[in-house]
């Protein structure tokens, strides 16, 4: 295993853009979804609680929204020999390696140390090259260096076009399934609510969930542009980027109604919830958007309709009885 270092940890990476470097339109995500759609689960919606209707989305490929970005990037602008290139919290790269390995091109996967040891295993049994870097910024860093040294192509996250279409097609696809007044929508890079704002355009009320220890987009609106965050939570290894990304935060800013705020322990309890009401496992940064509805972080209305997208399934076995 390699270990890769911090160099250049601290630099600001918010304006480097990835793909093609053009502005995000909503328009195409319907086409974006016809040309992903050989490759990715339609998945499906599930009454949970009265006025509460969830999208298991952690049942997608690799348990993670993700590939649907990975594969609109690969798909739409090809790959060059040398392969692919990501950092990652650990979803993303199994995502970018899913989609790498049903295509055929080689990948490399940068993760912090800690990144859960389920992501992990994941990463390396679907053939890519994991290495462990010392934290979120120094993954990012690796995977720069690597793109520029090896000409392979960087599958950004949340800072990339092609990413935030492909992330698009889970909230057209959820629409279509669901009606709903308000929709949950937890944040880290900022790529799922940026594309959800984004297609519903004010149409359906947006509220960002975020972990009390990881508010990139609350801190990014206080702020008037992304900035540093910090990135301490249980859900870190989803929800933990250092900052918002820049394609996004426009959207952000004039459609999402507000962001809240959510405890560890508030995470764990939606966790517990989802397995003790409806038997559904979800990783922490998964359970996250539920989190706000039963800690009362968000609070509907009498007969408000509530969407919330369970986005990632990969973590080890938990014993909820606890």
């Amino acid at each position: 295993m390699v270990r890769a270092g911090a160099q250049n940890a601290t630099r600001d990476r918010s304006t480097v853009l990835k793909g093609t470097q053009t502005g995000f339109d909503p328009l195409r995500i319907s086409e974006v979804a016809e040309t992903i759609a050989p490759h990715v689960r339609r998945t499906p919606v599930l009454e949970i609680d009265d006025d509460v209707v969830v999208k298991l989305e952690h049942l997608q490929h690799v348990g993670t929204f993700k590939v649907r970005g990975a594969f609109a990037n690969m798909l739409l602008l090809g790959v060059p020999e040398a392969g692919v290139v990501a950092a990652s919290g650990g979803n993303h790269g199994s995502a970018v390696a899913y989609a790498a390995g049903r295509l055929g091109v080689p990948a490399t996967i940068f993760v912090p140390s800690f990144s859960s040891p389920a992501k992990q295993e994941r990463i390396r049994k679907l053939g890519a090259t994991l290495v462990i870097c010392d934290d979120i910024p120094a993954a990012f860093d690796a995977a720069d260096a690597f793109e520029l040294e090896r000409g392979a192509f960087y599958v950004h996250p949340f800072e990339s076009v092609e990413t935030m279409l492909g992330n698009g097609t889970v909230v057209a696809e959820f629409a279509e399934q669901a009606t709903f007044d308000t929709i949950l929508v937890q944040v880290g890079g900022g790529g799922l609510i940026g594309s959800t704002s984004a297609y519903f355009g004010g149409r359906v009320r947006v509220i960002g969930v975020e972990p009390e220890g990881a508010p990139t987009l609350a801190h990014a609106l206080a702020a008037g542009k992304p900035v540093v965050a910090p990135m301490g939570s249980v859900a870190a290894d989803s929800l933990g980027p250092p900052y918002v990304g820049t394609i996004m935060y426009p959207f952000a800013e004039k459609y999402v109604e507000r962001v809240v705020l959510v405890s560890d322990d508030a995470i764990r309890n939606a966790q517990a919830q989802l397995w003790e009401r409806a038997r559904i496992v979800v990783e922490p940064g998964g359970a996250t958007g539920y989190a706000a509805l039963l800690s009362g972080a968000y609070d509907p209305a009498p007969g408000e309709r509530v969407g919330i997208l369970l986005t990632g399934g990969n973590t080890v076995a938990v014993d909820f009885s606890r």
